[in-house]
């Protein structure tokens, strides 16, 4: 479990979650599109519209607020915390980039 959580941490830092975004940037759909391909879409795959490591975001049942816990605390074992990362606005642009996920055409 440990050297998951490890793999998963290294993998959001190579994919760029703290690159150069600063928290709060944040300024349209594309940036928050970019964000998470580059940080979240390494384990959800398709934009978070499939399963891959991670589960299919498009549809979850989760509420806003356990999606945001969620990305703000991690899950030990299966996603790092991003709390450090992103700003209070960043992770509700998150939340709301995955409530509008459909499937693509």
């Amino acid at each position: 479990m440990i050297i998951r959580f490890i793999l998963l941490l290294l993998g959001a830092l190579a994919s760029g979650a703290l690159y150069a975004q600063t928290p709060g940037s944040l300024k349209s759909d594309a940036d928050v599109e970019r964000l998470f391909a580059n940080t979240c879409g390494w384990c959800h795959s398709d934009g978070g519209r499939v399963k891959g490591k991670g589960p299919k975001l498009m549809g979850t049942q989760l509420t806003d607020s356990e999606i945001a816990t969620r990305i703000k605390v991690g899950k030990p074992g299966y996603m790092p915390s991003f709390a450090a990362a992103f700003s209070e606005d960043d992770v509700q642009a998150i939340v709301h980039y995955i409530r509008g996920l459909k499937p693509r055409q």
